[in-house]
């Protein structure tokens, strides 16, 4: 049985980390609040960017931009996975790297692996995966254009044959207490047959026939625009995953942290129960042994 001073030690020492799960509690309750209201805002100006995107696709050819068309044959898979820097988290960084293993091993063709955050890059690299490139350290809140370096080399690659296909694989945000970790297909862009597409969720089927019956002049014609608009609308697929895997990430760090101080106290109530019991014992002895001391000097 351990000591009163070592419980004492111990006690002190998960009050001290109680107070360190707290604090970053709630730092991530505040960052997963104003990421929620990031992700629900933009989820309404990607739901009119597909529409007009579908419309667009529906009045020009199927050829009309090389990101449109599908590949006859798939000989090269590029695949984006985006974790966190930082764990303290819970289970999301290891959730979606484990759905992006198992997809990643399915697929029959070569895997190129494109890291966002440390977590992606140093357990992917450590497990003989062919990372290509890594992005960490992103902005919180993002910006726009901190997503551009990854949608040019994404789309660049594309263009000149290397990738035939390439995924998203990121935690898609559903509320403070839960999400989700998907796979998204982003390139080519399928508008007129959006299932399993990148954003394609907050594109309803009412909508998706309304804006393709829907008629609007354009100026210049469909084909010139949609070479202005898809490469655009990649980047915001690309931008709206990264606010979907933060907000998801602060979330789960909330949670954990939450969980933890809860933990921690129920453990100080446990370890100070304990060192009571301790002390009471402790003094029972020596009240018996001046007991046993005084009754021998008597007699």
């Amino acid at each position: 049985m351990a000591t009163e001073l070592e419980l004492r030690k111990r006690i002190r020492s998960v009050k001290n980390i109680s107070k360190v799960t707290n604090a970053l509690s709630a730092v991530s309750a505040s960052k997963a609040r104003r990421a929620e209201k990031q992700v629900k805002a933009t989820r309404d100006y990607a739901e009119k960017a597909y529409e007009i995107l579908n419309n667009l696709a529906s009045q020009s050819s199927t050829n009309a931009h090389p990101m449109l068309s599908s590949r006859e044959t798939v000989s090269n898979t590029a695949v984006i996975v985006y974790t966190g820097d930082r764990g303290l988290a819970g289970a999301y960084n290891s959730n979606v790297l484990r759905l992006a293993e198992n997809f990643i091993n399915s697929i029959e063709t070569p895997v190129h692996v494109i890291a966002v955050g440390r977590k992606a890059r140093d357990i992917l690299i450590r497990r003989g995966y062919s990372v290509e490139a890594t992005f960490s350290g992103m902005p919180d809140p993002p910006s726009a254009k901190d997503i551009y370096p990854i949608a040019r080399i994404v789309s660049d690659e594309y263009l000149a044959g290397k990738y035939d296909e390439v995924f998203i694989c990121f935690t898609d945000f559903i509320n403070l207490a839960s999400a989700r970790p998907t796979i998204k297909q982003l390139l080519p862009l399928k508008p007129l047959d959006h299932d399993g597409m990148a954003l394609s969720e907050y594109l309803s089927e009412s909508a998706a026939a309304e804006s393709r019956e829907a008629t609007y002049s354009y100026e210049p014609g469909p084909e010139q625009l949609l070479d202005i608009i898809v490469p655009r609308f990649t980047e915001l697929q690309l931008y709206q995953a990264l606010l979907e895997a933060l907000a998801s990430e602060h979330s789960a760090r909330f949670m954990a942290m939450q969980n933890a101080t809860e933990n921690a106290n129920s453990l100080v109530e446990s370890l100070t129960l304990e060192r009571n019991k301790v002390r009471q014992t402790a003094i029972t002895n020596e009240i018996l042994d001046i007991v046993g001391g005084a009754e021998a000097l008597a007699n």
